[in-house]
């Protein structure tokens, strides 16, 4: 196991048998995200994809409460009171956001109790989401009076569709593991005891299988999702191509041919 040097304890970063790990480290305020866990999400993720061993990317909360539970609150009044403390906490926060959605790498989120406002949307960077069946779900703008923006909700309507996107904003509530399955909002619920085992034997899965075919997958959907104006179908086709010119394909060939697993190098 590989363990990167963080300038935050905050956050931990490892790297073992082709996952890439995240794990926000604040257990006792719920891994509620601070300033400085903001600032090294870039870097662990920057780290991640520029690691070749690194196939794929887990994220997942310190402790039994929660993946993520919101911003750290607790840092509001020194952090974010002034239009320009505002400015920079935002910027920094947005940045965080980027490098995940940017990832070309498949990032999944493994979720344990709460999950809600700033820590959905964290989740919702994600490809997949896997979670215990004590996951609970919400965004409570609505019982805080916040505004929440345009692409934070289209984004989660993209996933659950328009009538869900509502229910969850309009009512505020929290949802049940089961609930967030039905709406889609996770792709699969397993018991508490077996969620690092299963999420970590899905990875593996993923991290198994040819780079240049996942990535080029992930690529097409995520442009699939965009207004058509914006969507960048050369790139993608581009992709599409190197798979099919690679030597990851050639040895995907002799394997299925020989009978045994293929040995892909992402190239």
């Amino acid at each position: 196991m590989t363990l990167l040097q963080l300038k935050t304890e905050k956050m931990i970063a490892n790297v073992e048998n082709g996952v890439g790990w995240m794990t926000f480290n604040q257990p006792k305020r719920r891994n509620a995200v601070s300033f400085e866990m903001w600032q090294a999400i870039p870097e662990i993720i920057e780290s991640f994809a520029a690691d070749p061993a690194v196939r794929v990317v887990v994220m997942k909360g310190a402790g039994d409460k929660a993946f993520v539970s919101g911003a750290d609150i607790s840092e509001f009044e020194t952090l974010r009171s002034t239009p320009e403390q505002i400015e920079v906490y935002e910027r920094t926060s947005g940045a965080a956001g980027r490098a995940m959605r940017s990832l070309e790498k498949p990032l999944i989120a493994m979720i344990r109790g709460f999950c809600v406002g700033g820590g959905l949307a964290i989740s919702l960077a994600a490809d997949l989401r896997i979670t215990a069946d004590d996951g609970q779900f919400g965004v409570p703008a609505a019982k805080l009076g916040l505004g929440y923006g345009y692409s934070g909700i289209k984004e989660l309507m993209s996933l659950v569709g328009p009538s869900y996107a509502k229910e969850i904003f309009f009512t505020g509530r929290r949802f049940n593991a089961e609930e967030a399955h039905h709406m889609g909002l996770v792709n699969k619920v397993v018991p508490v005891a077996d969620l690092e085992a299963e999420t970590t034997a899905y990875a593996e899965i993923i991290a198994g299988n040819a780079p240049l075919t996942v990535k080029a997958a992930k690529a097409a959907v995520n442009e699939g999702v965009k207004d058509p104006a914006d969507r960048d179908l050369e790139t993608v086709a581009e992709m599409v191509k190197a798979c099919f010119d690679s030597e990851d394909y050639k040895e995907g060939r002799r394997a299925f041919m020989e009978k045994r697993p293929p040995q892909f190098q992402g190239r």
